[in-house]
């Protein structure tokens, strides 16, 4: 799959639509989400919605788009109240949104996705031709270049963000809620994604824009609003602002750097040698000692992603050896590795990290129940003590630690899984993007804790897409391109420059 640009983005001008919230609040069970929230968003602007984890932002989008209901208040599109009952319903009068998180049919091809609410017929049968032709066009108009008739499920996530974005833009909103669309892109799919933006802008379409990243607030954004705490602190044009007083709208207070405690590496704890797997891994090897944390940067299907599933053993192997504190992975499991000292966060921790039927604690304590037991009871008072005391190491927000997971921010969520391996010993920690979708305070947080926990001899592998949060907690960068480790800097000698060659294999 590839992108590229398009000269065919936008057909035809379109009536620009104004979006205005007056007094609007939601509620969920144990959640107040928003409160009073009233803010105006200029017709055929890009407009940033920002604030921390919990904060409202996405909930407000999705109010816009017809997701949820407000419990109060009003909408208003081109001055004139609207409901918007249902994302269908919204559609209609022109509202689409691109998800954060993806909801595909995933054994089904990208051109049965994108037109699953609106099969083309000949008669009482499903025009497939005109389907595939649809889905092909919706595509181009994004630069993307793949085959519609491809199975979703077997696209990367952020191949699939690229996708569910073609299918908004294809169906001709005038208004689209972007709700962190760039949290699974490369850099290069990022700004494919960006001149789409201005396209459509130039062509009069409003862009809710909401994101945690602040280098797109300035890149893409005409104006901002802030919540916090479910609340509107304030709106203003982006030349109004800097990255400093957004922080500070944001958390409320100034953010301060942690300094980097002395380094100290102990023994090797994560030996791989020769990976091999078929079309995903050809001869990987590499060490991590304790108290070190090492990154693997690479595009998207270079395999960084799969060998970190390999060392967790999600994903099977052909050859090679795998060593955990000293120890040889033989049968490659979740729970071998688990046992050998190894966590993992998950990339997609909704599908892969979470239950999300369970509440915070249940997820939390999910991988020692043996250890919290006794003669086949789990102890709760000690459950629940262990649980509110990882809650308030990682500033884990939330009514309690009985509340639904499902209800808790992308961030909070991703924290209950760093706080799960964490409360199970865990002396190897696999992180496969640990901040994404994670707001500017809370990934200030995260990078100081995974600094600190290497600081007590935790041995870390971690992945990000953006580098410079691999520089910012890495001691050494690996790069991976095409199932190879072609590369090796050092976090001090490193540039997003001279990464990003390794990376595209331009050097």
């Amino acid at each position: 799959m590839s992108t590229r640009s398009s000269s065919s983005s936008v057909a035809v001008p379109v009536q620009s639509l104004s979006v205005e919230t007056r007094s609007i609040s939601k509620s969920f069970p144990g959640v107040r989400a928003l409160h009073d929230v009233s803010l105006t968003i200029q017709a055929g602007t890009v407009h940033g919605l920002v604030g921390e984890n919990g904060a409202g932002k996405s909930t407000l989008g999705k109010i816009l788009s017809g997701l949820h209901q407000p419990d109060s208040g009003d909408i208003l599109l081109g001055g004139r109240r609207v409901v918007l009952p249902n994302p269908h319903a919204a559609m209609r009068i022109g509202v689409g949104i691109v998800h954060q998180e993806l909801s595909f049919c995933e054994n089904l091809t990208i051109a049965e996705n994108l037109c699953l609410d609106d099969l083309p017929h000949r008669g009482p049968f499903v025009d497939w031709g005109a389907m595939r032709e649809r889905a092909r066009s919706w595509l181009e108009a994004v630069g993307v270049d793949v085959d519609p008739d491809q199975i979703v499920g077997r696209l990367s996530i952020g191949q699939q963000q690229l996708v569910q974005i073609a299918g908004a833009i294809g169906r001709g909103a005038r208004v689209i809620v972007f709700d962190e669309p760039t949290s699974s892109l490369t850099k290069a799919e990022t700004e494919v994604l960006f001149r789409q933006i201005e396209r459509l802008k130039a062509s009069g379409v409003t862009s809710v824009y909401v994101t945690h990243r602040m280098e797109e607030i300035f890149q893409i954004c005409d104006a901002v609003s802030v919540l916090r705490d479910g609340v509107h602190v304030d709106t203003r044009p982006i030349g109004q602002l800097d990255r400093a007083a957004i922080v500070r709208l944001m958390i409320g207070r100034e953010l301060e750097p942690t300094p980097d405690p002395p380094k100290q590496l102990g023994e090797v704890a994560l030996r791989v040698q020769n990976l091999k797997s078929p079309g995903k891994l050809e001869g990987v090897s590499l060490e991590v000692r304790e108290g070190e944390v090492v990154g693997l940067a690479g595009l998207i299907g270079s395999g960084r992603t799969e060998i970190v599933s390999a060392v967790f053993g999600l994903d099977p192997l052909v050859e090679g050896r795998i060593e955990i504190n000293g120890r040889n992975l033989k049968r490659y499991s979740p729970r071998n590795a688990l046992r050998l000292g190894a966590g993992f966060v998950p990339e997609d921790r909704k599908r892969q990290g979470l239950v999300l039927s369970m509440n915070c604690k249940e997820n939390l304590t999910l991988a020692i129940l043996k250890r919290l037991s006794a003669l086949g009871f789990i102890r709760g008072l000690r459950e629940r003590l262990l649980t509110k005391d990882y809650f308030q190491k990682l500033n884990i927000r939330a009514p309690s630690i009985h509340t639904g997971v499902s209800s808790l921010s992308g961030g909070n969520q991703q924290k209950v899984i760093l706080a799960r391996w964490l409360a199970a010993g865990g002396r190897l920690l696999l992180l496969d993007e640990p901040t994404r979708g994670v707001d500017v305070g809370a990934k200030a947080e995260i990078h100081s804790l995974i600094r600190q926990l290497a600081s007590q001899g935790i041995a870390v592998l971690a992945i990000s897409s953006e580098l410079p949060e691999l520089m910012a907690i890495s001691d050494r960068i690996l790069v991976v391109r095409n199932g190879r480790i072609v590369g090796e800097q050092t976090s001090a000698e490193c540039t997003e420059e001279s990464l990003m060659t390794l990376m595209a294999g331009a050097g």
